[in-house]
């Protein structure tokens, strides 16, 4: 039986120390990934910028998808993106612990997915936790948004401009703060 690779690891929510055999190669794939992020967040052409996208995800992103760039990916093999979404401006994806977004979603300018997290004791403080972030269909990021490693945001859900989301947020809903609470729910 093969060994899994640090990625896969990763993905399936395998805590990494910095000692890790396999450490550097996180680091290494962040820098392939750095040169493509430069071509795609140069090029003005929105078909241009979903072929660099479609490279850095190893997936294809279909032609619905609206990037604006600059968007930043520090692997992006762990991220997967659905049909009719807009990304707009500035929005960072840490994505070792994977980010799934369906379709119809809106990110708005300044977002931040981050699936990575490190724990909080001094002595294991530069290990990995990954944990993957959810984006169900139809749901609406609002501008400078952080979604915290291992939340789902439901469908149709809103979180508000600002808010810190740490925890699940349910379908129909609107949430917004710091740290993000429940502000209403919407009518489907």
């Amino acid at each position: 039986m093969q060994a899994k690779t640090i990625f896969e690891r990763l993905k399936n929510g395998e805590i990494i120390s910095p000692t890790d055999n396999e450490a550097y190669k996180m680091r290494e794939a962040s820098f392939v990934t750095k040169k493509l992020l430069v071509k795609m967040n140069n090029a003005s052409n929105p078909v241009e910028i979903r072929k660099f996208l479609s490279q850095i995800t190893e997936t294809e992103i279909d032609e619905s998808v609206t990037v604006f760039t600059p968007l930043h990916i520090n692997y992006g093999k762990h991220t997967k993106i659905g049909k009719n979404v807009f990304i707009n401006f500035d929005s960072v994806f840490l994505d070792l612990g994977g980010i799934t977004i369906e379709d119809n979603v809106l990110i708005a300018p300044k977002v931040s997915l981050l699936t990575e997290g490190h724990p909080t004791s001094i002595e294991d403080r530069h290990s990995l936790i990954p944990k993957p972030i959810y984006i169900k269909k139809n749901a609406w990021i609002g501008a400078n948004s952080t979604i915290l490693s291992g939340v789902t945001i439901g469908e149709n859900a809103v979180v508000a401009a600002g808010a810190v989301v740490s925890e699940d947020v349910p379908d129909n809903t609107i949430v917004g703060g710091i740290p993000a609470k429940f502000i209403k729910n919407i009518k489907p």
